[in-house]
């Protein structure tokens, strides 16, 4: 029967196992999936594996580095590296095997190999830049016409970063008294929550691009270990597609990120797209003022010279005019003369209408006249008739009211051996309206009657 054991004596058993199977320490390359650090200083890391397709994991464990050794790990790697380590990085570590009858298995890290993140770091960014290049998308926001007077911009930012404010002061403090319109578009500039910040802000600034002439993604004031945030292929390729010029002043003097790298235009800080925006107008005005005088001097030499032609022309035209006028005169004066005998012939022809006019005009009434007498005597007649009609018709009718109205008064129709009966001056018609004990009058054709109700049988 095969030996019986308690769970505890299955964990040492594996425990001692381990130790005696891989007792050394061993390199290992991994990726940071969660770091965090405890009260007591120690570093717990969660480390993963992926797949070639960058999704699907499938090796992960856990590590740890105890306080003494993380003391010394961290500054080094981030003074060699520039970098924290964070969620997302790649690592060499140095790491013992540890198993534990609770915790389980672990890896305790003793060394860190920052040249090995260096590289991976810029593998990764070349990676993005290739990517970037073979989609042909990595030059289009440079291609964006950038406007004559950039006054009114975009901000992607964090309303507490000091870049900002010192951005919001250096555009508001010009020199040159220009006027600029800004709103900020709140955004993360730093920790896991950058790339999905940035994104949304520009999102947000692409649904009202009309407003805008530049956007500037300007953050200052932070360390060199976050300008990594900015190695991002998706805030990248959303700028390459971005309708409007985008200026960075991300604050890094070193070197410059993927997005730096395909923005309009790339400045070492916040102060200085600044001076951009604002040479760039300057450099406009004065473009405009040497236009300016140039049209004018222009303009006076094409009026000198116009002036001179006209002058030439005036001179040379006085004879020319004068024969046109000379030549008119003739014409108009035969104009004249035949206009007026013309018109004393219509005159003379015109004096034979009115006589004609009125002898038609006298015949024609006579025979109206003749025509409407006729006419006047036969409805004369028709008048006389239908009156007479009219009247013996109405004798008929008002004969038959009058027959009705006798049959209808009252006075006959009492005579008849009908009664009225009333209350208080008000005719009953509905023995509803009578209670026992009233008084009612009761009216005949030769007079009337009181009465006392005793007994009301609806």
């Amino acid at each position: 029967m095969t030996e019986k054991l308690s769970l505890t004596e299955l964990q040492l058993l594996i425990r001692d196992s381990l130790y005696i199977t891989l007792p050394d320490t061993y390199w290992v390359i991994a990726e940071i999936s969660e770091i965090r650090e405890n009260f007591a200083g120690h570093c717990y890391l969660e480390l993963i594996e992926k797949n070639p397709d960058e999704k699907n994991v499938r090796a992960r464990a856990k590590a740890i580095i105890w306080n003494n050794r993380y003391r010394f790990l961290r500054p080094l790697f981030e003074n060699m590296t520039g970098q924290s380590l964070r969620q997302g990085l790649k690592i060499l570590i140095r790491v013992r095997i540890d198993y534990h009858e609770l915790y389980g298995l672990s890896l305790v890290i003793s060394d860190i190999d920052p040249s090995f993140t260096l590289g991976e770091m810029a593998l990764k960014r070349q990676q993005i830049i290739k990517r970037l290049e073979d989609e042909g998308v990595f030059n289009m926001n440079k291609e964006l016409d950038f406007p004559l007077v950039p006054q009114k911009i975009a901000i992607v930012s964090s309303r507490s970063a000091a870049g900002y404010s010192d951005f919001l002061s250096h555009i508001a403090g010009n020199s040159y008294r220009y006027i600029f319109y800004t709103a900020l578009f709140e955004t993360i500039m730093q920790g896991t929550d950058t790339e999905k910040s940035v994104i949304r802000s520009l999102d947000r600034i692409a649904g009202y691009n009309d407003l805008f002439d530049v956007v500037v993604i300007i953050r200052g004031g932070g360390s060199q270990t976050d300008l990594s945030w900015f190695d991002n292929y998706n805030i990248a390729y959303h700028i390459t597609q971005f309708p409007l010029p985008v200026l960075t002043g991300i604050g890094h003097e070193k070197d410059l990120s993927v997005t730096d790298m395909v923005a309009f235009e790339s400045l070492k800080t916040p102060t200085a797209v600044a001076d951009y925006l604002i040479e760039h107008i300057a450099a406009t005005e004065n473009r405009l003022v040497d236009m300016s005088s140039a049209i004018t001097t222009l303009s006076g030499k094409i009026i000198e010279v116009n002036r001179t032609r006209i002058e030439t022309c005036r001179l040379k035209l006085i004879p020319v005019a004068r024969m046109m006028i000379s030549d008119i005169k003739e014409e108009l004066s035969g104009r004249l003369i035949e206009i007026t005998n013309t018109g004393k012939e219509i005159i003379g022809k015109a004096a034979l209408i009115p006589a004609y006019n009125k002898s038609r005009l006298i015949s024609a009434t006579r025979s109206v006249l003749e025509r409407n007498q006729v006419t006047f005597k036969q409805l004369k007649q028709n008048l006389i008739s239908y009156t007479s009609n009219s009247i013996n018709s109405t004798d008929i009718k008002l004969n038959v009211f009058a027959s009705s109205l006798k049959i209808l008064n009252p006075e006959n129709v009492l005579k008849r051996g009908y009664t009225i009966t009333s209350m208080n001056g008000r005719i009953i018609k509905s023995s509803g309206l009578v209670n026992e004990n009233d008084i009612i009058d009761t009216t005949f054709s030769d007079g009337r009657i009181k009465s006392r109700v005793i007994r009301n049988k609806v």
